[in-house]
This record gives C-alpha cells, sequence and structure tokens, in this order.
C-alpha cells in the first residue's frame, strides 16, 4: 500500500509574516495613528502578493493607505486582525464589486478595544507578573533557574498566541466571509463593527482625555458639574471635535501638538481649564 505523505499548508508563509512581523509591530509609533506604520509593515507581504499585476498599482496604494488608518492594539492579538484583514483582501480583491473596503477598518477598529482589553490584561497585567514574580524569587537566591524561567513562561503563551491568532484570523475569514456575503450580511456585520468602533473611540475620549474646568460662582454654581449633568465628558468630547475639525482642515499633527500645548497653557493659567 502506497504511503501518504501529509500535504504542506500553501498559506503556512503568510502565517509566519503575521507571527514575525507582530513582534515589530511596536518598533514605529506617532501621535497622530499611533502603531498605523507597524500593523501596515505586518501586512504589506500579503498585499504585494495580492497586487502582484502592474495593473493593479492603484489597486495596491489604495490597500497601503487603507491600512495607514489608526491602530493601537496589543502586540500578540494584532496577529489574529493581521490574518482577519489579509483575509478580508483577498476577499475584495476577488470581488471588488461586492466587496465594500471601507469594512476592513471597520472590522480593524472594533477589535482594538476587546482584543487589547484582553491581551494587556492576560500579558501585561498577569503573565508578567507571574513570571518576573518567580524569577526574582529564585534569581535572590542565586538560582540560574530564575531568568531562564522569567523568559520562558512570558514567551511561550506570547508564541502560541501570536502564532495561532494569525492562523485563526486568516482561516476563519477565508471561512465564513463568502458565506457572509452570499446571505447578504455582511452589511449588517459591518453596521455592529462601526457602533462597536464608535464605542471604542467614545470610551478612549472619556477615559484618555481629562480637561475640567474649575469655574463656579459663589460655590453654588459649579460649571463642572452643569456640564456634567447636560453631556458627562462634553469638554473631552468638544476638544476632541476640535482636533477633528483642524485635521478635516488639513492643519498638521505639529501646528495641532503646538496648539495642544500652548492652548492647554494658556487656558490653565487664566483658570479656564485643569
Amino acid at each position: 500500500m502506497q504511503s501518504t505523505q501529509k500535504q504542506k499548508d500553501p498559506n503556512k508563509w503568510k502565517y509566519m509574516q503575521f507571527f514575525w512581523r507582530s513582534w515589530a509591530i511596536q518598533a514605529s509609533w506617532n501621535y497622530e495613528r499611533q502603531m498605523n506604520m507597524g500593523f501596515l509593515y505586518g501586512i504589506a507581504p500579503i498585499l504585494d502578493k495580492i497586487y502582484k499585476d502592474p495593473k493593479d498599482a492603484e489597486l495596491k496604494k489604495e490597500a497601503y493607505k487603507r491600512h495607514m488608518n489608526f491602530y493601537n492594539c496589543t502586540p500578540q492579538t494584532s496577529s489574529f486582525v493581521l490574518g482577519l484583514s489579509a483575509s478580508m483582501e483577498e476577499q475584495y480583491y476577488e470581488d471588488r464589486e461586492n466587496f465594500n473596503p471601507e469594512s476592513i477598518n471597520a472590522m480593524k477598529t472594533s477589535l482594538m478595544g476587546p482584543l487589547s482589553g484582553i491581551g494587556d490584561s492576560f500579558f501585561q497585567g498577569t503573565i508578567r507578573i507571574l513570571a518576573f514574580g518567580l524569577g526574582i524569587n529564585l534569581a535572590q537566591k542565586g538560582s540560574i533557574l530564575g531568568p531562564i524561567l522569567a523568559i520562558l513562561i512570558s514567551l511561550i503563551p506570547s508564541f502560541l498566541v501570536t502564532y495561532y491568532g494569525g492562523k485563526i484570523g486568516y482561516s476563519m475569514g477565508n471561512k465564513y466571509l463568502t458565506k457572509l456575503y452570499n446571505e447578504g450580511l455582511m452589511d449588517k456585520v459591518m453596521y455592529i463593527c462601526s457602533i462597536v468602533g464608535l464605542m471604542v473611540i467614545g470610551s478612549m475620549m472619556a477615559s484618555m482625555i481629562g480637561i475640567t474646568t474649575p469655574i463656579q460662582f459663589s460655590g453654588k454654581f459649579v460649571l463642572q458639574d452643569i456640564l456634567n449633568g447636560i453631556v458627562p465628558q462634553a469638554i473631552p468630547l468638544g476638544a476632541t471635535f476640535t482636533m477633528y475639525w483642524l485635521l478635516k482642515k488639513k492643519v498638521s499633527t505639529g501646528w495641532m501638538l503646538t496648539i495642544c500645548i500652548l492652548g492647554g497653557i494658556l487656558l490653565s493659567v487664566l483658570g479656564i481649564f485643569k
């Protein structure tokens, strides 16, 4: 009886791209879009493979530009987003008439928050503390196992999640995206992703922008309390929309940073903001 050999997965090189390049996703940061350049670095080989025909040069430029949007997520869980995004890019190339490319960024935005919450709490809040707590305890006793165990306990979960995250993201995308389109559910999925994405952005505004006003009169009229009663976090919301308006007016990031710094100092000195 003739022996059968297990066929190699033709997509394994893609999984390795997601795996290795996820480790470098934090190598380039910027104030405006944070880890977007790292994400583009991670998906660039797949885009080059999809749009390899010279006649697709414009589509390739659009894809590169698409993945330069804001991105911020735990590196280990980013491989899942890379895999799913790569699968969606392939689906878009095969069916450009019916596939809305905006759904790709909508998906990325909706996954950033949940995956960051899971990834940061697991890797930063649990694994790292466990690994280096045990490592330091052994190292204080003079054991060489201290640093070795600290590295291994940190590395093994990161290795597994990063590799299989990219593989599952890509495989799941290939498996379910066609089904969603055939059943006419992709528009609903995109709508849900947009809602979740807006919720993530809204929570970021409320939690990351700590602007309040100390203005009050006779101790009875406290402006901050009035604003909170009308719209909680109204000042951070207004500041965010101001920055958005400046972006729409094509104001450069450098000028926006200057406005924030000098404006914040001036308004603080005048007692308007704190």
